[in-house]
């Protein structure tokens, strides 16, 4: 055989290999779009990318960002909803049905890849799209672009993506000490002065420091009131109920009047047995039922079981960062707990530790019952330290209703953890920031507006209706249309017949109020009508299943 026609042979083999191999690839796993793509692909293809991009796009600076508008986020947003919810989610993860087994995967826009990219790099993809891709040429006016790429500049503050953001259980505060938040404010001024008019920083207070801290006149003559202003050391509350307490030795023990805001007058303040799961546990008389460990350890920062001392009332800033010594003398450097870079278990656990119903896993301590997580720190895991109040469903008790919803204050995280948001990795501080807002609850929009920045009209995590009206069957701007009158009534009892909402997030029908006594949204408002008004009305609106309305 001459050399001539060995190599045409060898190389029609090579080639014959490679075909088949290429073949194989494609059919095996090539044209998959099941997995991720390789490393090296997944480099070639940023790289490639990152140079589809002429440099007088890339270096266009968002003439928005200068002056950043409410108006211009909020169309940002509306845009985001129309073009972009439905494969990158109402949070930017990327996480919808629709790309789940797309190729290559829609990005979590959140992630530090997309944010490092440029302004004028998110634009010319929003207006071009991305080839061999599922994203798409919007070809929007410019000005509209900014807007979406402005409102994309919001989405980590949103929801932080958790595999984009160090796990801070592991932040070693082993060695820290509690300074106290006015060791916070020379280098977060607007944070604190912020804190210091919520109620978080103002729930516990003396009044021979604050003159003003006890809301009613006690010269004023009541059978209930049976102290004066010299006995109360703290007043507690000043929303719905304060409450006052005497300091006898080193105990502080709650007086037997609250005052109820609501109505203006005075009710009567003692547990009874029965009631709370700690009630047998000590004497019936509220001078031999010490706040110490019923009431302080959620009231402070850092209180000391043995010594019977805080580092600081009110929650303040280590109640929810830790303790901040080590980060305040060096001077910043992220040795403390963030709690927004948390997962959403432990982010969560940061509110629940105080706003649930529950026991310590080891009760008594040194003799005593506690009534809040004794050890717990933030960062750590509260299910270690904590269990949540216990309830069987169809069975009404004082803290829960028959389907598990709360049925009394200061059970949001039993709630919440029952909640589909929840699960979806939504945290306390989506909706609301502790530091300080001008809404009512803290909340970073008012009521009216801050659910629809992850619910619009026919986006993908509902309503599924072409608008909010159609949805609510209620005149616009009307108290009935409202997500939180349906999604979150006022069922939950804080003194009297004065109630706050649940956060469970589920409509309660008025068939669950029928069969297990638990009241729905309609009669709370509707309150001269009855459950079978309510349920008859609900069968006339043909979007609603009527599988689910009968339960």
């Amino acid at each position: 055989m001459n050399k001539g026609l060995l190599r045409v042979l060898t190389a029609a083999s090579v080639l014959i290999f490679l075909v088949g191999a290429a073949y194989a690839f494609i059919m095996w796993e090539g044209s998959s779009t099941r997995g991720d793509a390789p490393w090296l692909e997944s480099f070639v293809a940023q790289w490639l990318l990152n140079r589809t991009v002429p440099a007088h796009e890339r270096e266009l600076p968002n003439p928005l960002r200068a002056h950043p508008d409410a108006a211009d986020v909020a169309a940002g947003l509306e845009v985001y909803r129309q073009k972009c919810e439905i494969c990158h989610a109402y949070n930017g993860s990327g996480k919808t049905e629709i790309v789940a087994g797309q190729y290559p995967r829609a990005p979590d826009l959140r992630d530090p890849v997309v944010q490092r990219m440029t302004d004028g790099e998110l634009h010319f993809h929003i207006i071009n799209g991305i080839r061999h891709t599922g994203m798409p040429a919007w070809n929007l006016p410019r000005q509209r672009g900014w807007q979406l790429v402005l409102y994309l500049r919001e989405l980590p503050k949103l929801v932080v993506p958790v595999a984009a953001t160090p796990k801070q259980d592991i932040v070693d505060l082993a060695g820290a000490h509690y300074v106290g938040s006015q060791a916070c404010a020379s280098c977060h001024r607007d944070l604190y002065d912020r804190w210091k008019q919520t109620r978080m920083a103002n729930v516990v207070r003396d009044p021979h420091e604050h003159p003003d801290a006890i809301a009613p006149d006690l010269t004023k003559p009541d059978p209930l009131v049976t102290f004066t202003k010299d006995d109360v050391a703290f007043v507690y509350g000043s929303r719905w109920k304060q409450r006052y307490f005497k300091k006898i030795g080193d105990d502080y023990f709650p007086l037997p009047a609250q005052w109820d805001f609501t109505h203006r007058r005075w009710a009567p303040y003692f547990v009874k047995n029965g009631t709370d799961w700690w009630s047998t546990l000590y004497p019936p008389d509220n001078m031999q039922r010490p706040t110490g460990p019923l009431c302080d350890g959620c009231h402070s920062v850092g209180y000391d079981i043995a010594a019977k001392k805080v580092a600081e009332w009110n929650v303040g800033c280590e109640r929810c960062h830790g303790p901040g010594s080590e980060h305040v003398a060096h001077q910043g450097r992220p040795n403390i707990i963030n709690p927004a870079k948390l997962d959403y278990v432990h982010a969560n656990d940061v509110c629940i530790q105080c706003h649930s119903q529950g026991q310590p896993l080891t009760n008594p301590i040194a003799g005593k019952y506690y009534d809040w997580p004794v050890g717990f720190q933030v960062g750590k895991n509260l299910s270690d330290f904590w269990k949540l109040e216990d309830h069987k469903l169809g069975v009404q008790s004082f803290t829960h209703f028959a389907d598990g919803t709360a049925h009394k204050n200061r059970m949001q995280g039993n709630d919440f953890v029952q909640s589909l948001m929840y699960t979806r990795g939504v945290t306390c501080f989506s909706c609301h920031d502790v530091h300080g807002t001008s809404n009512q609850a803290v909340l970073w929009k008012p009521a009216t507006k801050i659910c629809l920045d992850c619910h619009g009209p026919n986006a993908a995590n509902g309503p599924h209706a072409p608008s909010i009206e159609a949805h609510t069957h209620h005149k616009p701007d009307s108290p009935g249309s409202e997500c939180i009158a349906c999604h979150m009534p006022k069922i939950e009892q804080t003194i009297g017949d004065v109630n706050v909402r649940a956060h469970t997030f589920k409509f309660i029908t008025p068939a669950q109020t029928d069969a297990l006594g638990i009241p729905n949204a309609c009669n709370s408002c509707h309150v001269d009508k009855s459950s079978s008004w309510s349920a008859s009305a609900l069968r006339t609106w043909s979007d609603r299943s009527a599988w689910r309305m009968a339960q």
